[in-house]
This record gives C-alpha cells, structure tokens and sequence, in this order.
C-alpha cells in the first residue's frame, strides 16, 4: 500500500500515520494545507521524497480552500500556502521542490481559469506521486549493480516504501538486489532518537521478507571493523552541488567508519534532492527538533528532569566520505560538481519534455 495518496471521493489527502508503526496501522486524513504542514512537522509523514508528495497535495488543498475566483487570487494563496508548507521542515528540499514545482505550473498556465487551475493542480500532483514510484524503481535497478551477491548492508534510518510514495530509495535498492536473488542481508541501525530503523525498516523488511538483523547504532563501527559489513547505504534530505550529503543524524560518522574500513558508502537520492544552489553542505540548513525526543522514548522519561538537550534532526556527511550518490538517472561519481549537476539536469529535461 502506498504511503500517501488522493481520495478523490472525498477530496482529501490519505496518508500513513508513522508515529504509531508497528504497534498499528492507522490512516491520517486532510482537507486543509495547514494541517497536512503541521503532519509534516510532527512526523505523521517523513522521508524526503514522501513530504514532498505530502507539500504538493498540500498546495492542491490550498487550491481547493482558496476563496479566489480568478487566476491572480489563487496565485496570491498558493504563494502563502507553499511558504506554510515549506517551513514546515526546513532540511529536505524535497518539499520546496515540490511546492515550487506546483506553483510553477499554476503561473505558466496564463490563460488558465481559476478551477482550471485546481484541476491542472490535481493532475500534476498525482503524476509527481506517480513518477516517485518509477523513480525509486530506476534508483533501485541502479543501485543493485554495486550490491555483491551476498552482501552484507549497512543502512540507517528509514528510506522505505514509507519514505516515498512508495518502493524506497536505499531500500529500494535492497529489494531491487533481493528481487535479483542475491541473498543479501542487511544490518539495520536502530536510529536513535526517533527510532525509525527499529520502528520502520525492521517492520518494512520483515513484511518483505529480507533478511536483517537489528542493531544499536552505536554497534555499527564494531560490525566494520570486523569485516561484517560490505556496503554502507543511506539516504539524504538535502544534497550540495559538491556531494556534501545531509542525512538523519549519524550518517557522518557511519560514512567516516567505512572510508576507515575501506567499505564504499552510497546514498541514494531523487535528483529533486539536489540542490545545486548550495555550494555545500555548510549552508544547509539543520533542523533542530523537541527534547522530548531524546529524553523520552515511547512517553517513558530515561533522563532527568530538566537535562540539557541538544537534539538536531540531521548531520552533514562532506562529499570525500562518499563513494557515489545513485540516483534516477545514474550513479554520480567525483567529481561531484560535475556528475550531478549534469543528472540534475537530465531529470529537469525529462520531466519537463512535453509539457
């Protein structure tokens, strides 16, 4: 089942209430932008490419609210409802990509009335859902081609079928190797502080049937130093124009350990993910989140009462630590500068050919 979808019967965005994984499976449902942000924010949805699907619906909702009779007017509440959206996690460009893609189309459509727009909205929004399920399918075939048969994985956090609309980003590149039959097996990082290996991918590759065995994060250098880890994948919510990668915090020390070891380290990313605007990962922005997530786990306090907390949601890992960086459009290799910016651009051309 997909993570985030339309309803069209009853006008609103569906889309799987993460928090709650495993214990239950529940369905979140929204008629008003503001509310898909504030789901976006608290973690109802998360993945790169899944809130940027959830922003794009979100700015259809905006449409759908909006008041406005004419094209001028429903531009002026687009305009504020992808700047609600956009703030609602700072990291992944995804979202502003996806934002931005939507109200690019509403401006190129001049001669558009204002339910013209809505609709155009709408269809552009499912074909941005769409085109993330082929994308992750194309990343995955990819990536399998660096996966050994019988690889030992590495890979933190969660970048599943729950991280996308659906198939996965660096999961998807595990199941793509598993579909090929290449007995692979994954060490899963139970990612602290929110959980999401121990929560998500553990349930994700359980139900899929993948072989994997939960760890602490902190036992993933022991695992390399050892000779039991063959490959390192991740994902990423924001990349630098020089590879510079921001991903869940602890990814950077993941990648330090395996250029140690000698292990290639992958991520694996949309080119919506680039951003070629920042010249590197200094000026990405970091989100820092509540306290509460470090200092409790599943309501239960584990740490005194009043304790400092420093608690940012990414880190950024600098593009020598990185082998390559897959994407849809092929593997990016150093010099980065050079290999994403020309698979950025391949994907720009792609989507827009035609329109």
């Amino acid at each position: 089942m997909r993570t985030i979808w339309w309803d069209a019967e009853i006008h609103t965005v569906k889309m799987i209430d993460q928090r709650l994984l495993p214990g239950r499976l529940e369905i979140a449902q929204y008629d008003d932008y503001r509310d898909v942000a504030r789901a976006i924010t608290e973690m109802v949805i998360r993945g790169a490419p899944a809130i940027g699907a959830a922003g794009a619906y979100g700015m259809v909702l905006a449409a759908r609210q909006s008041p406005a009779q004419d094209r001028d007017g429903l531009l002026r509440d687009l305009r504020q409802a992808k700047a609600v959206l956009d703030a609602a996690r700072p990291t992944a460009v995804n979202l502003s990509w996806a934002t931005d893609r939507l109200l690019r189309l509403a401006e190129r459509l001049t001669d558009a009335l204002a339910d013209e727009l809505r609709s155009a909205l709408l269809a552009e929004a499912e074909r941005l859902a769409e085109e993330d399920i082929a994308i992750n399918r194309r990343m995955g075939a990819y990536g399998a081609t660096v996966v050994s048969h019988g690889a030992h994985i590495l890979h933190h956090c969660n970048t599943g079928s729950l991280a996308t609309v659906d198939y996965g980003t660096a999961l998807g590149v595990v199941r793509a190797a598993h579909e090929q039959g290449k007995q692979i097996h994954v060490w899963v990082d139970e990612t602290r502080p929110r959980l999401q290996g121990a929560r998500l991918t553990a349930w994700e590759l359980m139900q899929a049937g993948i072989p994997m065995t939960l760890i602490a994060d902190n036992a993933a250098g022991h695992l390399m130093r050892i000779g039991k880890v063959d490959i390192v994948l991740f994902g990423a919510d924001r990349v630098a124009a020089n590879g510079d990668v921001a991903n869940k915090i602890g990814t950077y020390k993941l990648a330090v350990c395996a250029k140690e070891n000698g292990i290639p380290c992958y991520a694996v990313v949309p080119t919506s993910t680039i951003d070629l605007s920042l010249p590197d990962g200094d000026h990405i922005p970091i989100e820092e989140r509540d306290p509460e997530e470090v200092t409790t786990i599943g309501g239960v306090r584990i740490a005194p009462e009043g304790v400092p907390v420093y608690n940012p949601a990414f880190d950024v890992t600098p593009y020598r630590y990185i082998t390559g960086i897959i994407t849809e459009e092929g593997i990016a290799y150093p010099p980065f500068r050079e290999s994403l910016r020309r698979l950025k651009e391949a994907a720009e051309k792609r989507i827009w050919s035609g329109r």
